[in-house]
């Protein structure tokens, strides 16, 4: 039967196009589009969707891969570990959409396949050159991962099929309201008009936050005294041009903030190397760099709990068969885990399982591809293996027996916690013995004789993919964290080098493990002192805290994370994460109840991973929680259907009950009027794009 004309009196509304606003445009957002754009096709295929992209900086790189930072700035992994694609070793429910790593897209960048954008090279002349020069084993500069990762943007809004429509909003969301079963209103900064979604993902990367008691301790003395005290920042946003040339300089913290410090300070005020790896290529040998002072540089004292730099990234590729991971902590122990009443606890329950899960994927790689090391099989080493306890005397006597030379055993105390119960007679033999613990391990982590080492990196890997299913582990979350990134997520070799140059010319001092900080309100100095040299401080009048800061609800700058603490959102008592659930990212309120319409992503989660990139062919955990909340978000869009009802001119505008989720004022009557824009999002200043 043919449909009736429309009478010429009668109009109908246009039904409200869905809506889904990201908050967040750096790597995790990008690659939550990219999941989207690839889901698209099976649950969503042939429907209109506005998709609403905010956030002040670039799409693809965000606030911390921007381009606008020194090209001194290295990433700490090499391009052949970088890639923003699906493979076949990541575990979702979507189709794998492969793309280039790091260091095939810049190959194909150089052999003329991929245009590099013409503003890209304006900005930065030497970006091309760069990208060009680049190998698998090349550490790329920020500049260059902000390229890739722009170019990866580009790809994926280009992959939205027809009817699905970006719109980028270069501006800050502040809140988020609305009933838990209607439209949200997102609140930004540049405009009066919310926003109006039917959901919200929340991708916002890593966030700055409010400083503690303590810190704000410093900074009072700071202010008194006029010191300079640098609190927990991301290093490339700190303005260190307070930081006097030629004076000592205190640095808490011996991380990777530390290490863009040290070069920002250094070759970033005029300094130089000569001699051998002075480029961001994966030095094997290496051999010994010399450091050309410029005159401005200030003297830095560094120091931490452990007294020591993260360990080297390892210098070689796999070769070989890898560890069968996961063994003794894989997703039936995590079930078991989830089974339980209470929370489980790090050192009871977890602790013992990650220890022989590492110490699992050390053997077999020395007893596979190092066997003239061993004294027993690795058949019969592994059943005793698997039937001791960790920890135990039985396990000991076990690795003892089997491997003769103690610098094959994995002892996980000692590697983290190198300096402990150490002593040294002065700060001259501390500098002597930390150059030589840092030679070591740069030639530890570059011989591929100590492959295990690999395996263990491997295993840590599976360990954290396993442990984000569980959440916030309280202070011992923490503390694991802190191991993975030491052992697992340390600075290039290169860097180490050019840290020992630093050393030996006198402009880096350590202060070893233990490190404290006290105020003397009589000379008006900042006084640190470590454990290694009982007696011996150093003065100072400026003091950098090289960490990151505590993004935690309680103390984030994020007012939009703020609002929604302060709204209902559930946060862990521990590291202070915002909770949600760990199958589809939804947010968790307070009383359990994950939010139908929000969603979160992202190292301030319950579900942070290791990356919102990784290596190929390593899982991608990050991908995988992309998928699924894509998938889920793409579902629900797709139960949505908008109601509409026929309004006749001769009657006029028919009034209907206020819907709650409406953002317009109520009249009087306590009405609103149904007009052609009602329900839509206001369409305000913003970009559309395809």
């Amino acid at each position: 039967m043919p449909v009736p004309p429309v009478s010429s009196d009668t109009v109908r509304p246009p039904a409200v196009t869905p809506s889904l606003v990201v908050i967040g445009a750096g790597p995790r957002g990008t690659g939550f589009l990219e999941r989207l754009a690839a889901n698209v096709p099976s649950l969503y295929d042939g429907r209109p969707l506005d998709i609403h992209l905010v956030d002040p900086y670039p799409p693809g790189a965000g606030r911390i891969w921007r381009r606008d930072q020194s090209p001194l700035l290295w990433m700490n992994s090499m391009a052949e570990d970088v890639t923003m694609y699906t493979d076949e070793s990541v575990v979702l429910d979507g189709p794998v959409r492969p793309g280039p790593a790091l260091h095939e897209w810049a190959r194909e960048v150089g052999e003329g396949r991929i245009p590099l954008p013409a503003e890209s090279e304006r900005a930065e002349p030497g970006l091309r050159a760069a990208i060009v020069a680049l190998t698998g084993q090349t550490f790329p500069s920020r500049q260059v991962q902000s390229a890739y990762l722009s170019w990866v943007y580009e790809q994926t809004v280009a992959a939205l099929p027809s009817g699905v429509t970006l719109h980028r909003h270069r501006t800050s969301a502040l809140r988020i309201s609305g009933p838990r079963g209607g439209r949200q209103r997102v609140w930004l900064e540049d405009r009066a008009e919310p926003l109006l979604a039917d959901l919200v993902v929340l991708t916002l990367g890593h966030l700055d936050g409010e400083p503690d008691a303590r810190q704000r301790e410093l900074r009072e003395f700071a202010r008194r005294h006029q010191l300079i005290h640098l609190p927990p920042d991301f290093t490339a946003d700190s303005d260190l041009s307070a930081l006097p040339a030629g004076e000592p300089v205190l640095v808490r913290g011996f991380g990777l903030a530390f290490v863009d410090l040290m070069v920002l300070l250094t070759e970033g005020r005029g300094g130089r190397y000569s001699g051998d790896a002075e480029d961001g290529s994966a030095d094997r040998d290496g051999g010994e760099l010399t450091y050309h002072p410029s005159g401005r540089e200030p003297v830095l004292y560094v120091g931490s709990r452990r007294g020591v730099p993260y360990h080297s990234k390892i210098g070689y590729g796999p070769d070989g068969e890898r560890p069968p991971l996961p063994r003794f902590l894989g997703p039936e122990q995590i079930d078991e885990l989830l089974s339980r009443p209470g929370p489980p606890d790090f050192e009871r329950d977890l602790r013992p399982l990650v220890d022989k899960e590492l110490g699992f994927a050390h053997y077999h790689r020395l007893f596979g591809a190092h066997p003239e090391r061993t004294r027993v099989g690795w058949t019969d080493f592994e059943e005793k293996y698997a039937a001791a306890d960790p920890g135990s005397p039985e396990l000991e006597a076990l690795v003892t027996t089997a491997v003769p030379d103690p610098a094959d055993r994995l002892d996980l105390a000692a590697l983290d916690r190198p300096l402990d119960g150490v002593r040294f007679a002065s700060s001259d033999a501390l500098q002597d013995a930390l150059r030589a613990y840092i030679a070591a391990d740069l030639v530890r982590r570059h011989d591929p004789s100590h492959s295990a080492d690999l395996a263990v990196f491997h295993g840590l890997l599976s360990v954290y993919g396993q442990l984000m299913r569980l959440g916030d582990l309280g202070d011992m979350d923490d503390r694991w964290h802190g191991f993975f990134s030491y052992l697992a997520s340390g600075p290039p070799g290169p860097r180490l080098r050019q840290l020992l140059a630093l050393s030996r010319a006198g402009v880096v001092r350590f202060l070893g493990p233990g490190m404290t900080v006290e105020t003397d309100e009589r000379r008006g100095v900042f006084r640190a002192r470590g454990a290694g040299v009982p007696g011996e401080y150093v003065e100072a009048r400026a003091l950098v805290e090289a960490r990151l800061p505590d993004p935690s609800p309680e103390r984030t700058r994020s007012p939009l994370l703020r609002a929604l603490y302060e709204e209902g959102a559930a946060v862990t008592a521990g590291a202070g994460l915002v909770k949600v659930d760990p199958g589809d990212g939804r947010l968790v309120e307070r009383d359990g109840r994950p939010h139908p319409r929000r969603f979160a992503l992202g190292p301030y989660t319950t579900a942070r991973s290791s990356g919102a990139f990784t290596r190929p062919r390593t899982g991608g955990p990050a991908f995988r929680q992309n998928d699924a909340t894509a998938r889920a978000a793409l579902t629900l869009l797709g139960e949505l259907h908008v109601r509409t009802a026929p309004v006749s001119r001769a009657d006029g505008p028919r009034a209907v009950p206020p819907s709650p989720d409406d953002p317009r004022p109520v009249p009087p009557d306590g009405s609103r009027a149904v007009s052609s824009t009602a329900g839509r999002a206001p369409s305000g200043p913003s970009e559309a794009e395809r």
